[in-house]
C-alpha cells in the first residue's frame, strides 16, 4: 500500500481547506494518507524532508497572496525551489498545489488546484 503524506498550509484557512478538499477527492481509497497542518508555505518543504523516508509520495497545499513588499517573491521562490530539490534528490513526487495569487479573489477561484497536485503525484506514482 502506497503512503502519501499531504502537507498543507493554514495560513488562508478557508483556501486550503478547499486545496485538502480537492486533492483528497482525487486520491483513491487504496492508499494511506496522512495529512499534516503548518502554518505557512515556508514551513512545508522542511517538513516533507522530515517525512521524506517514510512516505512514498508527497502532496504540498497552501496560498500564498501578494502583499506590498517583496515578501511574496521570495517565499514563492524558495518555496517552490525546495519543494523541486527535494522531489529530484529523493526521486519520489512531490505534487505542488501551492496557489501564488495577486488577491485573495484569484485564490478562492483556484482552490480546486489540489486535485491537478493529486493527479500529478498519481501519475508519477503510477510510472514504471
Amino acid at each position: 500500500m502506497k503512503k502519501i503524506l499531504i502537507v498543507t498550509a493554514d495560513y488562508y484557512k478557508e483556501i486550503s481547506l478547499g486545496l485538502l478538499h480537492a486533492a483528497k477527492k482525487n486520491l483513491p481509497r487504496n492508499l494511506k494518507i496522512k495529512i499534516i497542518k503548518v502554518p505557512g508555505v515556508f514551513e512545508i518543504p522542511v517538513t516533507i524532508s522530515k517525512y521524506i523516508k517514510k512516505f512514498d509520495a508527497f502532496i504540498a497545499l497552501g496560498c500564498v497572496i501578494k502583499g506590498q513588499t517583496p515578501h511574496f517573491d521570495f517565499i514563492c521562490q524558495s518555496s517552490t525551489n525546495a519543494i523541486m530539490e527535494l522531489s529530484i534528490n529523493s526521486k519520489k513526487p512531490i505534487g505542488n498545489g501551492i496557489l501564488t495569487c495577486l488577491n485573495m479573489i484569484q485564490a478562492k477561484a483556484r482552490k480546486k488546484k489540489g486535485a491537478e497536485a493529486a493527479k500529478a503525484v498519481l501519475s508519477v506514482l503510477s510510472q514504471k
